[in-house]
Parts: structure tokens; sequence; C-alpha cells
């Protein structure tokens, strides 16, 4: 459904520098844009804000968030906190349990809260270009998610957690430190799209031609080997293997 107008606030690129106090008192607001403002700090104010169901903090220098952004529980769209420079995201982001949709990429994350794993709507979450050597065990809570974005990070493996996430169907993983294929995405149903360009693959499972959904697999720029058994099985079923 479409928001009403008046409960839309566009502020995108204003230069504000800071948050006008008058945002807190709209109280009404469903929609809150304050992208690319020069913002350096978020302050606690915006836990008033309890109608939120989208907030767009994105291409700011915020280095980080306040805790009170798990008072926002009405937050079910959108929420954007990518190209800032935050070094951690509060546990209490785990509150908003509506939220669809998470980007935290290009920050300087080097790791996602615990807490994460609380978001139960989540279908799209983006931690793509951050500091990431690690995924928390509390990712495989996130039944529902579709699509998960982690390229350019430093990620050597997957929790085994994620073997419970039954509906992905896009995974990113490229510009890793993969050595080999986490075998926890062994028999995803679902999974359509995996990406591991540019990681340290050397070899393939043989699992990895028994994902029973798969359409394309990229494994350019690593050293697998152009002729293997998993790949010809993969190919012979219609599946698009890019290396």
């Amino acid at each position: 459904m479409t928001p009403d107008p008046a409960h839309v606030l566009d502020l995108w690129r204003r230069r504000l520098g800071r948050v006008p106090e008058s945002v807190w008192e709209r109280a009404g607001l469903q929609v809150l844009i304050l992208a690319d403002n020069g913002l350096t700090a978020l302050p606690g104010d915006i836990g008033r804000l309890r109608g939120l169901r989208t907030l767009d903090l994105g291409h700011n220098r915020l280095t980080s968030v306040p805790p009170q952004i798990g008072e926002l529980a009405g937050l079910d769209g959108c929420l954007y906190l990518h190209d800032n420079e935050l070094g951690e995201i509060p546990e209490q982001i785990g509150d908003l349990a509506r939220l669809r949709y998470l980007n935290v990429g290009e920050n300087r994350l080097t790791a996602l809260p615990e807490g994460i794993g609380r978001m139960a709507a989540l279908v799209e979450l983006r931690a793509q270009h951050n500091r990431l050597t690690a995924l928390p065990d509390s990712i495989g809570d996130l039944r529902g998610l579709r699509e998960l974005w982690l390229r350019g990070n430093a990620l050597q493996g997957l929790p085994a957690s994620v073997a419970a996430l039954r509906e992905l169907r896009h995974l990113d993983l490229r510009e890793n430190a993969l050595a080999e294929l986490p075998e926890a995405l062994a028999g995803l149903p679902l999974l359509r799209q995996l990406d591991v360009r540019s990681n340290r693959l050397t070899r393939l499972p043989d699992w990895i031609a028994e994902l029973p959904s798969l359409e394309k697999l990229d494994l350019r720029w690593n050293d697998c080997p152009r002729e293997s058994s998993p790949v010809a099985a993969l190919e012979r079923r219609g599946c698009v293997v890019l290396l």
C-alpha cells in the first residue's frame, strides 16, 4: 500500500548536517528519507517515530546507530543504513521483527549482531563491502530470507546454521576469502543463483551438482578446474556455470 503523501517526509540531499528538531514532532510519519545529508550522528529521538514503516539513512557519515532504533517496531518495509561509517550495529536492531529489507552495506562492520536472528520477517539482507570475517550463528533463524548479499568482505566460511535458510534464492559471496564452498549450502532447496567470484576456491564438492534449483553458478576468478564432474553435471541439466 502506498503511504499517504502527508505521512512521507523526503529530505534527500538537503545538506542538512543534522536532523531538524521538527522531524521528531511528526508522530504520524510512515516514510522518512534522510539520505545524503552529511549526517554524522542520529539522536535517540528517532525512537519517538513509532509509526515509521520505511527509514532511509543511506549515504551519510554516521559512525553509530542509537539503540532506540529498536523501538521502531512498526518498520515493515525498508531500513537503509548503507554507505556510512558504521563500525557496529546495535543488538536492538533485532527488535525490528517486521522489517523485510535491511541494507547495511558499504560500512566498516567487522561483525553483525546476534540479535539479527530475531528479525523474523527479513526477506533481503545486504551487508556487502564491509569487514566481516564471520556471520553470527543466529543468521540461520532468518527462515524467510530469500536474498543474502555478502560480497566484498573477508569471510572464510559460513556457520552451519545457514543450512536452515530453506527459502534462500540468491547468495552473493563474491570477493571473500573462501577456500572451499561452505557445506552449509548443500541441499538448500530453492537456491537459484550462487556467486562466488574472486575467492580462493580450487575444487568443487560433488554436492554442488545436487542443488535442485540452481540456475547459475559464477566461479570466475578462482582456481577451480574447468573440467570437473560437478560442472559437467550442472551444465547437462541446464545450469549456467561461469568459470
